[in-house]
C-alpha cells in the first residue's frame, strides 16, 4: 500500500466511485466546497446518503491514509485513525485521487511532537505572503514548524502555511490533551458549541456530524480516541449503570426496543438529558431522555474518559 495525505479541508469517503451524483460534484473537487455542497442539498437528497449507502465517513485535511488500489480518478483508501470492524487496519472507502497528496516526511510525527489542533469551528490557512487559503475544520491537526507573533507556521500538504494562534491549541502527538477539570464535562462542553448544526450522514467535521461522528470527535477534542461507528463504540469503553451516568458518557440505542442492532449514540448531558446529532431531518440538540422517542431503545452506556 502507498501512504498519502488528505489535501482538502474535508474529504468525503464514498462507498464506491459510482455513488456520487451530479449534485455532489462540489464535494469531489480540490479545493472542495463543502459548505456550498451541503447548502445546495434538499432534505431528501441528504436522506439519500443513508438510504443509498452512498457515504461511509469523512477525513480532515492532513489525515494520513493508506491507498489500497487506484481506479481511474479514484483511490480506495483506509483511514488508520478511524477504527472499525469493517477493516481492522482502518476505515475503508473511496475518494477522488485529486483530494490526496503524496506523503510528506513533515507529517511523519514522533510521539510528543508539537501539533497545532484547530479549536475554532473553522480556521483559515494562510500562505507566507499572508494571503488566505483553504478553510480548515475543527480538530484538524498539523505539525508545527515555528510559533511566532500570534501566528503558527505549520507543515501543509504542499509545503508550509500559517494559522492564527488564537484559533489553535498546541498539543503533543499521541499524548493526552491537557484538560482543566473533568474530561467528561469537557466532552459535553465541546458538544454544546455545535448545537443546531445540521446532521450529515457520514459526517466527521464541523460542517456536519452524524451521531457517531459527533461522539467520536467530541472525545477526540479532549484527547480520547474511540471507534468510528456506534456499533463498535458500544463494544468498548467501560460499562456504566444507568444510575451511575455522568456527563460525557455514551448512550447507545438499538432497534426492537434494545434487542436488535445498535443504530444510534448520544452523549449524556446530565440531569437525565442527552446531547446528540439525531438524523438527516434534524440538528444537534439537547433532549430529555424521559419520554424521548428512543427511550425504550436505550440498550447500554459506555464511558471512555
Amino acid at each position: 500500500m502507498k501512504t498519502a495525505i488528505i489535501s482538502v479541508s474535508v474529504a468525503t469517503v464514498w462507498t464506491n466511485p459510482e455513488k456520487p451524483l451530479e449534485k455532489d460534484q462540489a464535494a469531489l473537487t480540490n479545493p472542495v466546497d463543502v459548505r456550498g455542497w451541503l447548502d445546495s442539498l434538499s432534505v431528501d437528497e441528504k436522506l439519500g446518503f443513508y438510504d443509498n449507502n452512498a457515504i461511509q465517513t469523512q477525513a480532515l485535511y492532513g489525515t494520513r491514509v493508506e491507498i489500497m488500489e487506484e481506479q481511474g480518478e479514484w483511490a480506495h483508501i483506509l483511514i488508520p485513525d478511524q477504527q472499525c470492524r469493517k477493516d481492522e487496519r482502518g476505515y475503508p472507502g473511496w475518494v477522488p485521487s485529486r483530494q490526496l497528496a503524496a506523503w510528506n516526511d513533515a507529517f511523519d510525527v514522533q510521539d510528543g511532537q508539537q501539533m497545532a489542533q484547530v479549536t475554532a469551528s473553522f480556521a483559515r490557512l494562510h500562505n507566507a505572503a499572508g494571503q488566505p487559503g483553504i478553510e480548515l475544520a475543527f480538530l484538524t491537526r498539523l505539525p508545527i514548524l515555528v510559533e511566532n507573533d500570534g501566528w503558527v507556521k505549520v507543515a501543509t500538504t504542499d509545503g508550509e502555511g500559517f494559522l492564527r494562534r488564537e484559533d489553535l491549541a498546541i498539543i503533543q502527538a499521541n499524548r493526552p490533551v491537557d484538560i482543566k477539570g473533568n474530561r467528561g464535562e469537557a466532552i459535553v462542553e465541546s458538544g454544546k458549541r455545535f448545537l443546531n448544526l445540521h446532521y450529515l450522514w457520514g459526517g466527521m467535521s464541523s460542517y456536519g456530524y452524524d451521531c457517531s461522528g459527533f461522539a467520536y470527535n467530541m472525545h477526540r477534542s479532549v484527547g480520547i480516541q474511540i471507534p468510528r461507528d456506534a456499533v463498535d463504540q458500544a463494544q468498548a469503553g467501560q460499562w456504566v449503570e444507568k444510575s451511575e451516568l455522568q456527563p460525557g458518557d455514551l448512550l447507545f440505542f438499538a432497534h426492537e426496543e434494545g434487542k436488535g442492532r445498535v443504530h444510534h449514540v448520544g452523549i449524556y448531558y446530565g440531569n437525565n438529558q442527552m446531547i446528540h446529532s439525531p438524523d438527516s431531518l434534524s440538528s444537534i440538540e439537547i433532549v430529555n431522555l424521559t419520554g424521548y422517542k428512543l427511550e425504550k431503545e436505550h440498550v447500554i452506556s459506555r464511558r471512555y474518559w
